[in-house]
């Protein structure tokens, strides 16, 4: 079991937000409307860790293991709604979300493949460290460019986790692990051809209630994440490839070969996928 292991590790390093965050150092003057709202909108977006730990755990009942270790994940992603919470309490609570906002985005997602959805949240999780720490730059506050430093290490250290239990499902399924995280893999480090911003909170998962089928487009400004991400921390190309970069090494590692760019990856996705249709058709004529 990796959760015992991976509990430990996420225990010696998690952070009091009462001790650890510098609340003293606030500058009102330092933290303009524009700034304020972005962190509304964040805190919201993090309260979806509630229905994604809902569909992991449905989608996951055969895994003990992965399905205790979402109890760190989901107390440490609620954690992060939590503190951007406390921070508007303090310092603008006008701007604080309320209960109903909240709950807009407690909704089902449909049941997806197990491993496809394990290896879109490392993705995530790896695109959500380097929005953070671009935002902790944009960020001029002191406060709340060291709350952004202190979830981008979250966010990185849950991807390292999400890596040990991709690491352990290659022992258990071979070439269709391979497959699915290769396919996934392709999708989320392409985000250039793309028209959204590529995370698990701006995908569609409900088919019945689409348009309104992603955490984004249940939020009070539903049109904010790419306003914040063009036009406010600028999370230009070159913060794109870093992030591109970080989800080819890791594959890289993980298929114990490297991948120079997407379209290396794009190849060895339809290579081991046409491998896994000759194992599948082998089997059934034997």
């Amino acid at each position: 079991m990796l959760y015992p292991e991976l509990f430990k590790q996420l225990e010696a390093v998690r952070w009091n937000m009462d001790t650890d965050i510098p609340w003293g150092q606030f500058d009102a003057t330092r933290l303009s409307d524009e700034q304020a709202r972005t962190v509304k909108m964040n805190a919201i977006t993090e309260w979806a860790a509630l229905p994604a730990t809902e569909m992991f755990l449905r989608d996951n009942r055969d895994d003990s293991d992965f399905s205790a270790f979402m109890s760190v994940w989901f107390f440490e992603e609620q954690k992060h709604s939590l503190v951007l919470m406390e921070y508007l309490r303090r310092f603008r609570p006008d701007l604080a979300p309320s209960e109903e906002e909240l709950h807009e985005i407690r909704f089902e997602f449909d049941p997806a493949p197990a491993l496809e959805t394990l290896m879109l949240h490392f993705c995530g999780e790896i695109r959500l460290n380097h929005w953070y720490r671009r935002a902790a730059e944009w960020h001029t506050e002191p406060v709340i460019k060291a709350i952004y430093e202190t979830l981008a290490r979250d966010e990185a250290r849950h991807g390292g986790a999400y890596l040990r239990y991709m690491k352990r499902a290659m022992t258990r399924f071979g070439d269709e692990a391979r497959a699915a995280f290769a396919k996934v893999g392709v999708l989320m480090a392409s985000a250039r051809r793309t028209a959204q911003a590529l995370h698990p909170t701006n995908l569609h998962v409900n088919e019945r209630l689409f348009p309104r089928d992603t955490v984004q487009s249940r939020l009070p400004d539903p049109a904010w994440l790419e306003r914040w991400l063009d036009k406010q921390i600028q999370f230009d190309s070159a913060w794109e490839s870093k992030v591109v970069e970080r989800i080819l090494h890791n594959l890289g590692l993980l298929m114990e070969r490297s991948f120079a760019s997407v379209q290396e990856l794009n190849r060895y996705r339809k290579d081991i996928s046409q491998a896994l249709l000759a194992q599948k058709a082998a089997a059934a004529t034997a």
